[in-house]
């Protein structure tokens, strides 16, 4: 048996201007060939793979075609696009026949003029290999699904919680697929569109609405006719024609229980669509008063609006000109994203007081440079190790620590992992756990800081990733989307209402 794996994966802001670029793939390596097995076990969806073939004990070929990722940013550019395009074409052709594809995407990626990048490729996939090989199909479960994929795989698997075990949903789609070859099984997928955008700060599937959503889709796959359930809130700020939240069912030949399961999830995440509206993040003054108050640190504080995991730039200075304004005196940590930055204090060299400004450089429309006085205080980046559950090491580019009177920044040429690792700061020699504070630029992955954290702060920052989703320039998203608009009946409204015909 013979099963080609491919992954390719980026989620897009669309309020974020700046395009991703191949040179963003390369940062955290693109690979192919022999390197996709042994630089990939044991992370992310390909060692997830890995172990799910390794532990089925079926003799299986496994043929790697591509791997490339890049963190959340900007939609990716055209080159982008074509590159990975040709790639999975020409490996896919010099594969050979092929029983069954493992293929593992992200599902919110949009190119420069194409709004469903994840469809154009699994449906590249599928007139590749023809209609009978299976496609189980694993993605990000901030996903848009849209017809094109729907069409053109055989199975979704999403991730089940966040914060994301991306290895879980690489075991959780290859043993589907291998079921799939070996038990002869017949996939029918079931699908609804929720007429629904929200911010982040909800999103927690430990807790509130999205654990009671999560909840019932495990549920359901407690039923063996049951193959797979995935719901999917679609990433706050991918502003596309055909975007909202989605569920997913598939089960094995039942056409009527995917339908109808389909149904009760959508109806029950439209019952709390005014739930996931909550919003809990506080102003950013109060967020830093309260965090240099604190008894102890780490305390972390949520720059929800430069989210650069949601693909925000992380040129925010909100934060810092807070802290530096309200005089604090606990010691702070705070990343930014800016290569002409980080080039520049490398160039004054380490130990050189500099006076530059700081921030806006890549989301103009909501942050203005601000003058800062700082000490270089060391100068490093490049490949560098990192504890990440995606891969083991990354490219910072030019990474240079800077220090600003209390705050110490992180100032990289590459989006990296923003400050929202430790091991990041460690390979600069920083040790987190020593500051009172930490800037981390996430609206809900807080996971890699946690052992050393003592409480959680959301401070309600403007930018691309940004809570109040009402005020940001819409132009994509159909409408009426909910809570842009204020309607009663998801159906009247969902490019994929189901077969219960809409009321009203």
């Amino acid at each position: 048996m013979r099963i080609a794996v491919i992954h390719v994966a980026q989620e897009t802001n669309d309020f974020n201007p700046k395009l991703t670029t191949l040179d963003d793939y390369r940062s955290f390596g693109i690979l192919d060939g022999a390197d996709v097995f042994e630089k990939m076990r044991g992370y992310g969806q390909i060692g997830g793979y890995l172990h799910a073939v390794e532990e089925s004990g079926i003799a299986v070929e496994s043929v790697p075609i591509i791997r490339g990722y890049a963190v959340a940013g900007g939609r990716i550019s055209r080159e982008a696009f074509d590159f990975f395009q040709k790639k999975i074409r020409d490996g896919l052709t010099a594969a050979g026949p092929i029983d069954g594809l493992a293929l593992q995407l992200h599902g919110a990626c949009a190119a420069d003029g194409i709004d469903d990048v994840e469809g154009a490729q699994v449906e590249l996939c599928r007139s590749l290999l023809g209609a009978d090989v299976p496609i189980v199909l694993g993605l990000d479960h901030h996903a848009n699904i849209t017809r094109k994929i729907i069409d053109n795989c055989d199975a979704i698997v999403g991730h089940r919680t966040q914060p994301h075990d991306t290895f879980d949903t690489g075991v959780v789609g290859t043993r589907l697929l291998l079921r799939i070859l070996t038990e002869k099984l017949k996939p029918v997928i079931a699908w609804r569109k929720i007429p629904l955008v929200s911010h982040q700060e909800q999103f927690l599937t430990s807790q509130g609405p999205m654990k009671i959503w999560f909840d019932r889709a495990r549920e359901m796959e407690q039923d063996p006719r049951v193959l797979q359930v995935s719901n999917y809130p679609m990433q706050p700020w991918l502003d596309v024609a055909e975007g909202g939240w989605s569920a997913v069912v598939v089960t094995n030949g039942d056409r009527a229980l995917a339908e109808e399961l389909a149904d009760e999830l959508a109806d029950l995440c439209w019952s709390l669509r005014d739930e996931f509206q909550v919003r809990e993040a506080v102003p950013v003054d109060e967020a830093v008063l309260r965090a240099d108050a604190a008894d102890k640190g780490v305390v972390i504080i949520s720059d929800t609006g430069d989210t650069v995991f949601g693909g925000a730039g992380g040129d925010s200075n909100v934060i810092l000109e807070a802290m530096l304004r309200l005089g604090i005196r606990g010691k702070a940590l705070m990343p930014m994203i800016s290569a002409s930055t980080a080039h520049k204090l490398a160039a004054a060299g380490e130990g050189a007081e500099v006076t530059l400004t700081l921030g806006g450089d890549t989301a103009t429309a909501f942050f203005q440079p601000l003058e800062v006085t700082g000490v270089v205080r060391r100068i490093g980046g490049g490949i560098v190790k990192i504890d990440y559950n995606q891969q083991s090491e990354l490219d910072l580019g030019c990474a240079v620590v800077f220090e600003v009177g209390p705050v110490t920044m992180l100032i990289t040429e590459f989006r990296g992992v923003a400050g929202n690792v430790p091991s990041v700061y460690r390979v600069m020699g920083i040790e987190p756990a020593e500051y009172k504070m930490a800037v981390l630029k996430t609206a809900s992955n807080f996971q890699y800081f946690a052992p050393i954290a003592s409480q959680l702060i959301r401070a309600d920052t403007r930018g691309p990733g940004q809570s109040d989703v009402l005020t940001l320039p819409w132009q994509r998203v159909p409408r009426p989307m909910y809570p842009l608009e204020s309607f009663e009946d998801w159906r009247a409204h969902s490019s994929q209402p189901g077969l219960v015909p809409a009321r009203g």
